[in-house]
């Protein structure tokens, strides 16, 4: 019974051994290609459901992941917000499609470009790849004109989401070169982002969006900038947005103040972010971005 038992434990580890490593790189090869979708169109209607249904068609083993559809109508700059936080926690090879197209059918180029990460976008040339070129850096750009990458028999001039990215996209996904589908395209458009200064009084930036329903106000300063101004844990900082002052606590969390109090804190973007604890800091104060935001030096003590 014994000298069966090791017989077949050597027999299991010796196919392991020839076949197991192969098995589990075939496995891995197989994995769905991963596909990112993002729009402005929002979920009312049936503009993202007909696009994931020409992905499907021409890729059906790809992984539709919904990023977000409710980007403000027309809004680049939140898609670029969107767009750049997401994909860094992504892998290689994963396919964003983002469609933000307020110049939908006019003299801007669909495109696909290919990061130093190794990630794709489908996407307008319209600057959503601003701060994504600048973190990440683009290998290249190709304007998509191959009528093999886009939709058969399609032409409209106001759904590009289906008739060019959706296909587009698909083609990638299935493994097919993006070289292929069009002419290179040797500059991107960029979007002329507003500067963080900081000057003898302080900071100056800008409340740039709204944390979705609770209100809490994003802004471009990273954290790093706001430790120049001094600031410890705890103690009060003296905020104005746009023509409203404030005077709130720098603390690490929400409960770090009473409920319905403001706190000033540094969010899961490492951007400095205000808020009322299980309140909503803009309806309150009635705030709407885009507005100046200036945070003042910390006297000194």
């Amino acid at each position: 019974m014994y000298r069966c038992f090791r017989k077949l434990a050597l027999a299991a580890m010796i196919w392991f051994a020839a076949c197991g490593p192969t098995h589990a790189a075939e496995s891995a090869s197989r994995a769905p290609p991963v596909i990112v979708f993002m729009t402005d169109y929002g979920t009312l209607d049936d503009a993202v459901a007909i696009c994931k249904g020409v992905m499907l068609g021409i890729a059906p083993d790809a992984q539709i992941i919904d990023l977000t559809h409710q980007v403000p109508a027309y809004s680049v700059a939140d898609g670029v917000r969107f767009l750049t936080r997401a994909s860094q926690y992504f892998a290689a090879n994963t396919i964003f499609v983002a469609v933000v197209d307020p110049g939908v059918g006019t003299s801007r180029h669909p495109i696909i470009a290919k990061s130093k990460r190794g990630q794709y976008f489908v996407l307008p040339d319209n600057g959503l790849l601003t701060q994504i070129e600048a973190r990440d850096g683009i290998v290249g750009a190709r304007e998509i004109t191959n009528p093999k990458w886009m939709l058969p028999g399609s032409h409209s001039a106001t759904f590009h989401g289906r008739d060019i990215f959706s296909p587009a996209a698909a083609h990638l996904a299935r493994g097919e070169d993006w070289t292929e589908a069009g002419p290179v395209l040797p500059k991107l458009t960029r979007l002329s982002l507003s500067a963080v200064s900081l000057d003898a009084q302080g900071l100056e930036g800008h409340v740039v969006a709204l944390d979705g329903p609770f209100g809490n106000l994003i802004t471009d300063i990273k954290a790093d900038r706001f430790r120049e101004l001094g600031y410890r844990l705890g103690e009060k900082v003296n905020v104005q947005v746009g023509d409203k002052s404030f005077t709130v606590p720098f603390v690490s969390t929400f409960g770090d103040v009473p409920a319905g109090q403001p706190l000033l804190y540094v969010d899961s973007s490492d951007l400095i972010s205000l808020a009322i604890n299980t309140g909503n800091f803009a309806k309150t104060h009635g705030i709407t971005p885009p507005l100046t935001l200036r945070i003042a030096k910390r006297s000194q003590r």
